[in-house]
């Protein structure tokens, strides 16, 4: 079962149009076209210098990539440049889909420049919780790529900012898709809690020496990006560091040879 959201009630009387959440979207998209037209040689050099490797941060030290592509310095760099890198057609869609939907209310609460500022704020920090897990785990040397992280935390400044707005969505029970109107705190609320469920579960298949896989969906990733969203949204939001206007309008809408998570 998923819920896919298509479009939200536009709550915030956003004027402007969303500069930067429309090139973000085309920046993630036109990298992950070229790893495609490069072929899939070019796209595992490109993952293995470009994606997240916890140890290579923790000791700012360099892996081989087996390319002419070498990581860029500092490392530290890679909890940035893992944002913009894609597995899958799925994995890219699904993620700019979100983005698309939540993110420009965002971007218009909080101003163009303050949004994108938030937006990578939200990728490191997201990036760096799943570097706290992967010591906890003992998987340092797993890659992590993608947005949503980062989008996450978009999501969690999009509750405290329009928690009422109604959302048009799909829920998919198994390939039956149903068409639903939510509101906002719903659809966000099941992805926040599926986050936390699953990342609960992945610990204790750890604590109990269950863990079978060293690769999947970085849900730390998503709690961390999701939990500094509310936060930021909280301070702006108290603070007045928003801009409230008037009126509303409705707006439609992989290595081979290493494991890796997907965000």
């Amino acid at each position: 079962m998923a819920i896919i959201p298509l479009s939200a009630q536009n709550t915030s009387g956003r004027r402007s149009f969303p500069v930067i959440n429309t090139l973000l979207i085309l920046a993630n998209i036109a990298v992950f076209v070229y790893e495609v037209v490069q072929g899939p040689a070019f796209a595992t050099c490109l993952t293995n210098a470009y994606a997240l490797v916890p140890t290579d941060v923790l000791q700012n030290t360099s892996h081989a990539t087996g390319c002419a592509l070498s990581e860029p310095h500092p490392v530290a760099l890679t909890l940035l440049t893992s944002l913009f890198l894609h597995a899958s057609w799925l994995h890219v869609g699904g993620n700019m889909l979100y983005l698309w939907v939540f993110g420009g209310q965002v971007e218009g609460r909080l101003g163009h420049l303050r949004y994108l500022f938030f937006y990578l704020l939200c990728g490191v920090v997201a990036s760096a919780a799943q570097i706290a897990f992967s010591i906890y785990a003992s998987q340092t040397t797993i890659l992590t790529l993608g947005a949503s992280g980062a989008i996450a935390g978009v999501l969690g400044a999009y509750l405290i900012f329009f928690p009422g707005s109604k959302v048009r969505s799909v829920f998919l029970i198994g390939i039956v898709p149903v068409p639903l109107r939510l509101w906002a705190f719903i659809v966000i609320g099941l992805f926040i809690v599926l986050q936390i469920v699953e990342g609960y579960l992945e610990v204790l298949s750890i604590t109990s020496g269950q863990q079978q896989s060293s690769g999947g969906v970085a849900f730390f990733a998503h709690i961390g990006g999701f939990l500094l969203g509310v936060l930021v949204a909280l301070g702006a939001k108290l603070g007045g560091g928003t801009k409230n206007l008037k009126g509303s309008t409705s707006y439609p809408s992989s290595p081979p040879h290493r494991d890796w998570r997907t965000a």
